[in-house]
C-alpha cells in the first residue's frame, strides 16, 4: 500500500503537470489507458493467464467504476492544489468499508472505525473554510464534487477489486479498466486531442508508468489484506501529495489543510497499529 501511494502521488503531479502543458483531460487519461494496456497484457501473457477473465460481468463494471473516478479525480487534480485533491479522494476508505460491510460481509474492525472517523473529522477541518467563508477560496465547488465523487466510484471500484481477487489475476482486473477508459475517452473528447511536444509525451508516459505501478501494488495489497484496512493505509499518499505540490508547485497547504492531513494521518496509524492480530 505505500508502494501505491508513491505511486499514485508521482501520478497525480505528472497528470497536473500535464494540463499545465495544455494536454486535455480525457488524452490524459487516454495516453495513460494505451500504457496500461500494453503493461497489463506483457503481464497476462507472462502468467499464461486468460486476458477477458472469467467474471466478465463484475470486471466491465469494475472498469466502469474506475473510469467514473478517475475522471472525476483528474478533475479534481488539475483544478485544485495536489494535496487537497488527494484529502478528498481519500473519502474512498470511509465508501468501501460501507459497501464491503453490505456486499462482501466484510465487518470493520474497532481500528477501521477509528481511523474512519478520525479521516471525517479531518476531511472537514479541511473542507470547512471552503463551506464558512463568504470570500472565494481555492477549493472551487464543482472540483471539490468532482473529488467527492472520486472516492465514491473508487470505493466501489475496490469492494468490486476486493471480490475479483479470490478468480482473477490482478493483471487481467486491471486491464479491464483501460479497455473501458480508451473508448470511453474517445467518444467523449478524441475531436480535442491535441499533439504534445517531447516533454508532455514524457509526462504522459510517466503518468501510465506510475498508475500501472499504483494499481497492481493495490490489487496485490487487496488480495492479502480485508478492504477497508487495505485502503485505509494508502492515507500516507496525502503527505506525498502535499510533499510534491509544494516542490514542483508551490503549492502550500493552509493551516486547516494540515490539521486535517494530520488527523487522516493519525486515522491510517490507529488502523495499522491497533488492528487485530488475526486481521493484519
Amino acid at each position: 500500500m505505500f508502494i501505491s501511494a508513491f505511486a499514485f502521488a508521482l501520478m497525480s503531479a505528472l497528470v497536473k503537470e500535464a494540463s499545465l502543458l495544455g494536454v486535455p483531460l480525457l488524452q490524459i487519461i487516454f495516453v495513460r489507458a494505451v500504457i496500461s494496456v500494453l503493461l497489463s497484457l506483457a503481464d497476462i501473457r507472462r502468467v499464461g493467464a486468460h486476458p477477458l477473465g472469467h467474471r466478465r460481468g463484475l470486471l466491465l463494471a469494475r472498469g466502469v467504476s474506475g473510469f467514473i473516478a478517475l475522471t472525476s479525480v483528474f478533475y479534481a487534480i488539475i483544478h485544485l492544489p495536489i494535496a487537497a485533491a488527494t484529502m478528498l479522494h481519500y473519502m474512498h476508505p470511509v465508501f468501501t468499508a460501507l459497501l464491503a460491510f453490505i456486499f462482501l460481509l466484510e465487518r470493520p474492525t474497532k481500528a477501521t472505525l477509528m481511523c474512519i472517523a478520525l479521516s471525517l473529522i479531518g476531511l472537514g477541518f479541511m473542507v470547512a473554510p471552503l463551506w464558512l467563508s463568504e470570500a472565494p477560496t481555492q477549493l472551487a465547488f464543482w472540483p471539490v464534487m468532482a473529488g467527492l465523487g472520486g472516492a465514491l466510484g473508487s470505493g466501489i471500484a475496490y469492494t468490486l477489486v476486493r471480490k475479483l481477487v479470490a478468480t482473477e489475476q490482478p493483471s487481467v482486473i486491471v486491464l479491464y479498466f483501460p479497455m473501458v477508459c480508451i473508448p470511453g475517452t474517445l467518444l467523449l473528447g478524441g475531436a480535442d486531442f491535441v499533439w504534445p511536444d517531447a516533454m508532455g509525451w514524457w509526462v504522459l508516459l510517466g503518468v501510465g508508468c506510475f498508475t500501472q505501478l499504483g494499481q497492481l501494488t493495490l490489487t496485490k495489497a487487496m488480495q492479502l489484506d480485508s478492504a477497508s484496512r487495505a485502503t485505509s493505509l494508502s492515507y500516507i499518499q496525502i503527505v506525498f501529495a502535499a510533499l510534491l505540490g509544494w516542490l514542483f508547485f508551490a503549492e502550500v497547504p493552509a493551516l486547516a489543510t494540515q490539521i486535517g492531513g494530520a488527523l487522516i494521518l493519525l486515522g491510517a496509524m490507529v488502523s495499522a497499529w491497533l488492528q487485530p492480530k488475526e486481521a493484519r
